[in-house]
């Protein structure tokens, strides 16, 4: 079975968190985890503000936001 810190060391490798990664981190925050896991998830949320790591999910929304505003800006233009 998978583990926090397998999660987080995977994201940190590779410098980016997947939309799937986000969920089994959901689901295994849910349950009952120990210590190193703990820990584990608090590196991740520190790399993920300092910019260490990408968010997919972040990354998604803005593309998605982005979008909508140039559609909306063409509309108006149109």
């Amino acid at each position: 079975m998978i583990r926090i810190r397998d999660i987080v060391q995977q994201a940190l490798a590779i410098g980016y968190l997947t939309v799937e990664a986000e969920d089994q981190l959901r689901d295994l925050l849910s349950a009952k985890y120990d210590l190193e896991d703990l820990n584990a998830f608090m590196t991740l949320q520190h790399a993920s503000m300092s910019g260490r790591i990408k968010q997919q999910s972040r990354l998604i929304r803005y593309k998605t936001t982005a979008e909508d505003r140039i559609t909306q800006a063409s509309r108006q233009a149109g």
